[in-house]
């Protein structure tokens, strides 16, 4: 699944296969949150069972659209697969089928104002997905969706068509979903939500969307016992031990590649997973992602030509799931004819073949991670692949992969400046600062 155009260290492998050690002994840093490594094997049937009977019963309602609420790893990994999953066109195509947008993933009045004049004439239901309940963008998000759907519906029936998806004992959104009688999935308490794409989190909207989550599951399975071996043939070792020896080389951003636009999502998900497992204490490596061969007329100068602290990472897909033949065109003005009988994807992968090769002549190093097809066996292989190699490298560079420490810095900032109660002092000192 792993390849790379240089050899990874000795060294390197040998740390990288100790960091697995502690992540499979769990005697290493967060290991309270390490719930992840047995989702795929240790999720019970009857956990799917009842996300289908959800689907089935908004399906029976006449269900069009499901607003999916949560922000960070409350939706990038649903987003990721669904987008991934999707035909491009969709709302065209399968006029019958349940659509899946996304809400509270931002505080744009502009974003949720034409939300809600999209759902207007839609029957529509909603996904809320959080832990606490109180994360401000996608509880300002819920209050606005509940509020249509509590307006719209009969009490009964607008409570039939709200699911929570959050802690198992607390918090404002449980004790909500608990007097209101909300149909509640539980999110694991050792589970954190850049690693929750397996759990309802993940699986819900996947399946209210239409798509087979049994597979995805399996995916992630077959991938979860290749990544257990301790050899240095494990995809996830090897890939953790070549970004460390990279970055300890002066590499200090992996660029993630994708030369089909259906994996844009997954560039999403993959650098909120190591920007945040990584990012902390001075140290890591800076996640970044572009879509080829679009953003060669745009990135593509800077990585070929700029300044040399980057290596990338290629997912490339061995199979397209459709087939699109090169005509011949009599005039060829555009001088395309030497095209002519060629398939669409052929040229697609000369292209990043060539780009690579460019790129490394030009001093980008790259790995490259292959996908079968874009299905869902592939995604949960993709998913658990990157996820315990996160762990892994965390624990290579030393750091705790499994909290986020600095993420409340702008959340203090944003409460005092909106004047939350006991933030008085907080917002004096700001304010303050902002007049000198």
């Amino acid at each position: 699944m792993l390849k790379t155009n240089f050899q990874v260290s000795e060294e390197y492998l040998r740390r990288a296969l100790s960091s697995l050690e502690a992540l499979e002994g769990r005697n290493g840093k967060g290991n309270e949150f390490l719930g992840w490594l047995d989702l795929p094997e240790a999720t019970p049937s009857f956990l799917i069972d009842e996300c289908e009977q959800v689907a089935s019963l908004w399906r029976e309602m006449g269900v069009q659209v499901v607003v999916v609420i949560g922000i960070g790893g409350s939706y990038l990994g649903a987003k990721a697969s669904i987008e991934a999953l999707r035909h491009a066109f969709e709302e065209d195509v399968n006029p019958g089928k349940m659509r899946v947008v996304f809400a509270g993933h931002n505080l744009s009045e502009e974003y949720h104002a034409e939300l809600l004049d999209f759902i207007e004439d839609k029957n529509v239901a909603c996904v809320v997905i959080s832990k606490s309940g109180t994360t401000t963008e996608p509880a300002v998000a819920f209050r606005l969706v509940k509020e249509h759907i509590e307006k719209k519906y009969p009490a009964q029936e607008a409570c039939r068509r709200i699911v929570a998806v959050t802690d198992a004992a607390s918090g404002a959104l449980k004790s909500l979903s608990t007097q209101k009688g909300y149909k509640t999935f539980v999110i694991p308490g050792d589970v954190g939500g850049r690693f929750s794409v397996l759990t309802p989190v993940g699986l819900l909207p996947i399946i209210l969307a239409g798509y087979d989550i049994r597979e995805m599951m399996k995916g992630a399975c077959d991938m979860a016992r290749r990544c257990r071996e301790k050899n240095y043939d494990n995809p996830a070792v090897r890939y953790a031990a070549a970004r460390n020896e990279l970055y300890a080389s002066g590499k200090k951003i992996e660029i993630l590649v994708n030369f089909n636009p259906k994996l844009q999502y997954v560039g999403e998900w993959w650098k909120q997973l190591y920007g945040e497992s990584e990012g902390k204490d001075g140290k890591g490596i800076f996640p970044a992602a572009v879509n080829f061969t679009t953003d060669l007329h745009s990135m593509g100068q800077y990585i070929q030509g700029g300044e040399r602290i980057l290596f990338e990472t290629v997912v490339s897909v061995k199979h397209p799931k459709r087939e699109l033949v090169i005509g011949h065109d009599a005039q060829n003005l555009d001088e395309l004819n030497f095209l002519a009988g060629k398939h669409l994807d052929e040229c697609n992968k000369m292209a990043e073949l060539g780009t690579r090769l460019a790129h490394i002549d030009g001093g980008v190093p790259n790995l490259q991670v292959e996908m079968d097809t874009i299905d869902e066996y592939n995604l949960g292989e993709l998913f658990f692949f990157f996820e315990k190699a996160c762990g892994i490298s965390g624990y290579m560079l030393d750091v705790n992969p499994f909290d986020q420490p600095d993420v409340e810095t702008y959340k203090k900032n944003m409460f005092a400046l909106l004047d939350k109660p006991k933030y008085e002092e907080a917002s004096k000192a700001i304010r303050l600062r902002l007049k000198d």
